[in-house]
């Protein structure tokens, strides 16, 4: 599969380390967008499998997970709601936990074309803060408790994390499209 944008790592003027992890991100990207390829917005939207996900419900969360990584390497850690995150009543959330829940959904008047044009927008800002941002610079990880307590990330381990969440959910996308029309992305 060959990727369709040109920016200096693409070009070849940017070689090593950056090129490297922007050509990773590309790849990753690249396949989880052919996946979607030829969808209607209905298509979409269904959920064939057991869980709630949904093909164009995860372009969205991994286009808003990709940026809120990058805002991490610029400006540190948001505030993070104090939850009991294991008590939370999925049935009837308070809207921080609604919010999250809807970042995984494609919503009414939501089109798979626009999640895919916002992705693309996330998609070339990160490319271009991997080859500008001092990649040993570090910021310390928001109090969650899935974040070890008082660790922090260099960006190149944020944007390896931005690799593996993007290469993951390529792979959730693949089986919700072979459920939806048989369609592989690969094989």
């Amino acid at each position: 599969m060959t990727t369709e944008h040109s920016t200096p790592a693409a070009s070849g003027s940017t070689t090593g380390e950056r090129a490297d992890l922007v050509e990773v991100l590309r790849r990753h990207r690249d396949l989880l967008r052919h996946t979607v390829g030829g969808l209607t917005d209905e298509q979409a939207r269904l959920t064939p499998t057991v869980s709630a996900l949904c093909l164009g419900g995860l372009i969205k969360h991994v286009a808003a997970t990709e940026e809120q990584w990058a805002r991490f390497v610029v400006d540190g850690p948001a505030p993070t709601p104090d939850l009991d995150w294991a008590n939370v009543d999925w049935t009837n959330p308070p809207p921080e936990v609604q919010k999250y829940a809807d970042a995984f959904r494609m919503l009414e008047g939501e089109t798979l074309g626009g999640l895919l044009a916002q992705y693309q927008q996330v998609a070339a800002a990160t490319d271009e803060l991997v080859l500008s941002v001092d990649l040993d610079a570090r910021q310390p990880l928001p109090q969650a408790p899935w974040f070890e307590a008082g660790a922090s990330w260099s960006a190149r381990r944020v944007f390896m994390h931005v690799v593996a969440e993007t290469a993951q959910h390529a792979g959730h996308a693949d089986i919700l499209r072979e459920s939806i029309d048989g369609q592989k992305s690969m094989g």
